[in-house]
């Protein structure tokens, strides 16, 4: 008597789609993969169903951060494609990203932009004294 669907009213009907996890939580990374990493990695006997989908916001998350300070670092420099030495350059100078990756070496990264103070020249006065005290080379 009731007409609930094509199916008759047992389970989902075969015409639907099916949704990806990575769907279902609004994400970009792949959470059937991540699932799939966490259990043959043997981290722990068993993975629960949170977990996957934690873990890959946190990573797109961080993929986000990085992505978008590497952009800004790349249109500073007046380019459009970011190159490792943006990200080394986006991730250095930002405090939290320097301190998460501060063991890590990206490859063609190249270093921050410093000069020692010891090594700048002495400012002098208008005679051309130096006024630190001490007598230094002209430039």
């Amino acid at each position: 008597m009731s007409s609930t669907g094509a199916t008759g009213g047992r389970g989902k009907s075969k015409a639907s789609k099916s949704i990806s996890r990575s769907q279902k939580a609004g994400l970009q990374f792949p959470v059937g993969r991540i699932a799939r990493f966490l259990k043959s990695g043997k981290f722990a006997e068993r993975v629960g169903a949170g977990a996957p989908v934690y873990l890959a916001a946190v990573l797109e998350y961080l993929a986000a951060e990085v992505l978008e300070l590497a952009g800004n670092a790349a249109r500073d420099n007046k380019k459009n494609r970011i190159v490792p030495r943006h990200i080394q350059l986006a991730v250095r100078n930002d405090e939290e990203l320097s301190k998460l990756l501060g063991t890590v070496t990206i490859a063609a990264g190249g270093v921050l932009p410093n000069i020692h103070t010891v090594l700048l020249p002495k400012k002098t006065d208008k005679g051309g004294r130096d006024i630190g005290g001490s007598i230094s080379q002209e430039f």
